[in-house]
């Protein structure tokens, strides 16, 4: 059986300190694959050191991490593809396990879910939002992601290039989950091994306006992928509160016979007009969004598993 050609791909932004530590551990731990590092506009020399630790070192100047790894999808060809952080925070060791499973299952995602090294590892604020946000695609998506957030996966080719990026920043592991979900795909989860940065290391995640900004994506894909779902909600408050407006009257006309209040009868009508112009919209979109679907479904499926 022939080997696949195994991709291990880096983004990096400013971490000339763990960079070279991850371009060895990974050529070490998969001496056949080709070790890319995108280097996104870093002042501190990390191009440098990726190139003397022996990795093919490649350049994106849209600032973010989405960014990059659009650009590294686009340009790298290969069977499989391990995308890692530049920060020496996961376990290239791993590396072999998760592509066996990939091989073995017929994974299109296999996702490496952290356990901390040490207690400090994984910060109480990342774990908190990556449990409420990666609970959120769940409950949306599907129950099948885990550990949404992780920066250690790996990808099979018929992922990579059916996928349709447009998240700029930290939301793009938001999209990589959504994209395997809402096509069906085969995913698997491996445990491994999470330890701190090293000394004189800084992570560039936010936990506030990161996980802010991962939750507005979250609503935004919610809104795509689920048009019908997302408006009926609307249109439900919508409905509801017009509801609550005219009962009263109702009762005073069934009473009376007169409508005293004729703008509070205006504004209930107009807010059931919008709930049922709500419910239209997302009968309408859900449509568009099936077409999609089915592109990006076509787009998959025109490359096969690999086989040896």
């Amino acid at each position: 059986m022939n080997q696949p050609k195994v991709a291990v791909l880096i983004p990096c932004y400013n971490e000339s300190v763990a960079i070279s530590r991850v371009v060895t551990d990974f050529k070490a731990s998969l001496p056949d694959a080709f070790v890319y590092v995108y280097d996104n506009n870093s002042d501190d020399g990390t191009a440098k050191v990726a190139t003397e630790a022996g990795a093919i070192v490649r350049k994106e100047s849209q600032q973010g991490k989405g960014a990059v790894v659009r650009r590294m999808f686009r340009d790298i060809e290969a069977d499989f593809y391990i995308m890692v952080d530049g920060d020496h925070t996961y376990d290239a060791a791993l590396a072999p396990r998760l592509m066996s499973l990939a091989l073995t299952t017929q994974c299109d995602l296999v996702n490496a879910i952290r356990k901390d090294k040490v207690d400090d590892a994984y910060r109480a604020g990342h774990r908190l939002g990556n449990v409420m946000l990666t609970g959120a695609v769940r409950r949306i998506f599907g129950d099948r992601a885990q550990d949404m957030l992780s920066g250690y996966k790996v990808f099979s080719r018929r992922f990579v290039k059916s996928f349709p990026s447009s998240s700029i920043g930290f939301g793009i592991e938001t999209e990589l989950t959504v994209h395997a979900l809402e096509l069906q795909m085969p995913m698997g989860h491996l445990e491994g091994e999470y330890r701190g940065r090293p000394k004189g290391s800084a992570s560039k995640l936010n936990t506030y306006s990161d996980g802010v900004r991962i939750l507005w994506l979250i609503c935004q894909l919610f809104k795509h992928e689920r048009p019908m779902a997302f408006f009926s909600l609307i249109g439900t408050v919508f409905v509801a509160g017009s509801i609550a407006l005219g009962i009263p009257l109702i009762n005073e006309y069934l009473q009376t016979g007169l409508v005293p209040r004729f703008p509070t009868a205006i504004l209930a009508t107009g807010v059931m007009l919008l709930g049922v112009l709500s419910f239209v919209t997302g009968l309408i979109l859900d449509t568009v969004t099936r077409g999609r679907r089915e592109m990006k479904m076509l787009a998959y499926l025109s490359y096969p598993f690999y086989e040896g």
